[in-house]
């Protein structure tokens, strides 16, 4: 530092950091670089139409100069004017041009992102075909409209007939509309209702030439996208979570574009479309009332459908009388926009009254069919779950945190937990063979009366598929670790670890056993209680529930605990196993639920323990032990992509608090067959939502304060 508090010259940690900096953007410069010749490779047709837009832009200089001012801009342009003059070249020549420089630079970034996205799902020659096809006959579809019309009175029509335009944008638009056919809900359906949407404002507040090719273009595109390579039959939404969050959107596009108007008016099919008539008082007034209703409708409240069905009715006639003035050859301040905005609301409305099932949320939020749980509905589930049985998790839904959604028939149930806006499904339902797919659609239509978010978390392979089956998607979070007892012995080199721990344990004089915690005298309890306070003081976080029990949850007297007990009777260690049962009430195996030690106590404690256990648990008729799966940690992470890759950085971030990673390392010790455990869920603009409620189930007492510390903390 000098005199003056400034810095002279950088520190080594400076210039280090910095180095680093630079060379972390060079490994992705470089990265990126290398990767665009593959990428190029990969849509050949994509890059072929960029090249040859960016030639012809060089070549005619309309990079920098607006191409309306050249003298041979007629020769070029299509439009009616060229269909009255014969020259129909145009319509493939004038691809290749832009109006002005800022048309250029959108016009090419426009077909390199969408046409490539849709080339690498469609395939080069389907891409090829569809804008090709599509371009042309959008512009000369609408010339030739356009031409009829203005043989009307309509002045916009013959206003748009002595118009010229170009550009590749109708066949891009073309591309993306036939593509959509070929994507799954809910994507297939938000992004035809963006293109509609688009194409319709577009038409309704500018109307010039390319807005009628392109509306021509993303209806027609639709329509055989949909017939030649549909995966999924039909254009309306498949379920009451599509509906909500399409007319959520809905409604927020429609006050947006009042607002867009106000700042950038234009002349439509129907006149002026001045925003003049529209304080921007009002507008912000309507933005935020408007936005405060489209969001309870995302949440599929009754009392937000009515509002909304009331102000699109007023909206259309509203509209209504505006065409009246307009037929009547009136044209009164405002008539335009009310006519335009009428018609988006019409589309709105239809919505709302044809799906009107879909709001029927009352006020006060409630869930038909779902308890909380009482001693009557704990009992009710136990009975349940000893009789059907379940999986290795299914004793987690009977803690009382939970609450139970008992299916129509009474036959079973599904375990959840309520938090942020999300019904949280633990482990799979608890129902007779067979009938799971079933329950996961009761579950979901619960949810979704309630307004809540449905998710399944910590589901078997069984109910992953029956979920994928009926629509859900499903990401693997982490591994069971099942160990099978009938042929367990500890020989060979690979359980060389366990019996060292067994092999000094018994030469420390240190003894297992198996109990019920709760007939243990109170200085066991009591040590156990300390053990388990000290572990959590040591982590800066309050423990952890939902998948991972304590020690009240280890009082239960169906679950055995496992105990280290020295000579003088001080306990080194302390496990806890929940029955796994399966159909007629036969306890097929345990779980491990609580792992804790004493940190000045026996160092291999836990796998004396575990191995112990194993042991006595097969002498008792258990046939596996699962050593349960650590949340998000699993093995071989190196090519996860998309939601799987987050979760990997996410439990990399979490490893220094709670070492999920280093447990699952742990567990491998004993040779397990792993067993992949699943998230399932409907949408993928669900998972951050989704991702709160975890975090609160899990830490429902910890606070923001708590967490962030603890993140930055070091390990």
């Amino acid at each position: 530092m000098d005199e003056r508090g400034g810095r002279t010259d950088p520190g080594p940690a400076d210039r280090a950091g910095a180095a680093g900096a630079v060379t972390g953007f060079e490994t992705w410069a470089s990265r990126a670089v290398g990767g665009v010749p593959q990428l190029v490779r990969r849509v050949p047709f994509t890059g072929a139409v960029v090249c040859a837009l960016v030639l012809v832009g060089l070549v005619s200089r309309t990079v920098w100069r607006p191409l309306w001012r050249e003298s041979w801009f007629h020769e070029v342009a299509y439009g009616v004017p060229a269909l009255r003059e014969g020259k129909v070249w145009t319509f493939v020549v004038g691809w290749f041009f832009t109006l002005n420089p800022v048309q250029f630079v959108g016009g090419v970034l426009l077909f390199a992102v969408l046409v490539g996205a849709c080339e690498l799902r469609l395939g080069t020659k389907r891409a090829a075909l569809v804008a090709v096809i599509g371009q042309f006959a959008g512009i000369t579809g609408a010339s030739l409209l356009v031409w009829a019309l203005s043989t009307t009175s309509w002045t916009w029509a013959q206003h748009v007939a002595q118009a010229r335009d170009v550009g590749f944008t109708t066949g891009a638009l073309a591309v993306v509309a036939v593509t959509s056919a070929t994507l799954r809900s809910p994507w297939r359906l938000r992004v035809r209702a963006a293109l509609w949407f688009y194409a319709t404002v577009a038409f309704l507040f500018e109307g010039t030439l390319t807005d009628v090719s392109h509306g021509l273009a993303v209806f027609v595109g639709m329509v055989v996208g949909q017939r030649l390579w549909g995966v999924e039959p039909g254009y309306a939404p498949r379920t009451r979570r599509e509906t909500r969050i399409l007319a959520f959107g809905g409604m927020l596009a429609l006050v947006f574009v009042e607002l867009v108007v106000l700042l950038f008016p234009g002349h439509g099919p129907f006149g002026e479309t001045s925003g003049d008539a529209l304080p921007l008082l009002d507008v912000l007034i309507d933005l935020v009332l408007v936005g405060f209703v489209a969001n309870q409708l995302r949440y599929g409240k009754r009392w937000a459908w009515w509002v909304a069905v009331v102000l699109g009715a007023l909206n259309v006639l509203g509209a209504a009388f505006a065409l009246l003035f307009i037929l009547l050859g009136e044209l009164p301040e405002g008539a335009p926009v009310a006519l335009s905005s009428g018609l988006l609301w019409l589309g709105e409305l239809a919505l709302l009254l044809f799906n009107r099932g879909s709001f029927r949320v009352p006020l006060r939020r409630r869930l038909i069919g779902g308890v909380a749980a009482d001693e009557l509905n704990l009992s009710r589930a136990r009975g349940l779950l000893t009789d059907v049985g379940g999986s290795t998790m299914s004793w987690m839904t009977v803690w009382p945190e939970n609450r139970f959604y008992f299916t129509l028939d009474g036959r079973g149930y599904v375990g959840y937990q309520r938090h942020a806006g999300v019904a949280i499904a633990l482990a799979d339902p608890v129902v007779p063979a067979g009938t799971a797919a079933e329950a996961v659609r009761e579950f979901a239509a619960m949810s979704e009366h309630g307004g809540l978010v449905p998710c399944l978390f910590s589901v078997t392979d069984e109910v992953a598929r029956a979920a994928r089956a009926d629509g859900w998607q499903t990401v693997q979070i982490a591994e069971d670790t099942v160990v099978d007892l009938p042929e367990l012995s500890f020989k060979g080199k690979k359980w060389q670890d366990i019996r060292t721990a067994l092999n000094h344990a018994k030469r420390d004089g240190l003894e297992f056993r198996l109990v019920r915690l709760a007939d243990e005298p109170f200085a066991i309890l009591a040590q156990v209680r300390a053990i388990s306070e000290q572990w959590v003081g040591d982590k800066g976080l309050p423990e952890m529930g939902f998948t991972l029990g304590g020690v009240d949850e280890a009082l239960d007297p169906r679950v055995w605990v496992g105990l280290a007990i020295d000579g003088t009777g001080s306990v080194h260690g302390v496990t806890s196993w929940l029955p796994v049962f399966g159909p007629g009430g036969q306890v097929r195996g345990w779980t491990l639920d609580v792992m804790r030690r004493r940190t000045d106590g026996f160092r291999p404690v836990m796998e004396f323990m575990i191995a112990s256990a194993c042991l006595e648990l097969r002498e008792r008729g258990a046939r596996f032990v699962s050593l349960s799966g650590a949340p998000l940690a699993r093995g071989g992470s190196a090519d996860l992509e998309g939601v799987d890759r987050v979760l990997d950085k996410l439990g990399g971030a979490m490893e220094p608090l709670y070492g999920f990673r280093s447990l699952h390392a742990f567990k491998a010790k004993f040779s397990p067959r792993y067993e992949p455990v699943h998230l399932a869920y409907r949408d993928e603009a669900d998972l951050p939502r989704i991702g709160l409620a975890l975090l609160r189930a899990y830490l429902p007492d910890a606070s923001t304060r708590q967490i962030l510390a603890a993140s930055f903390s070091k390990p």
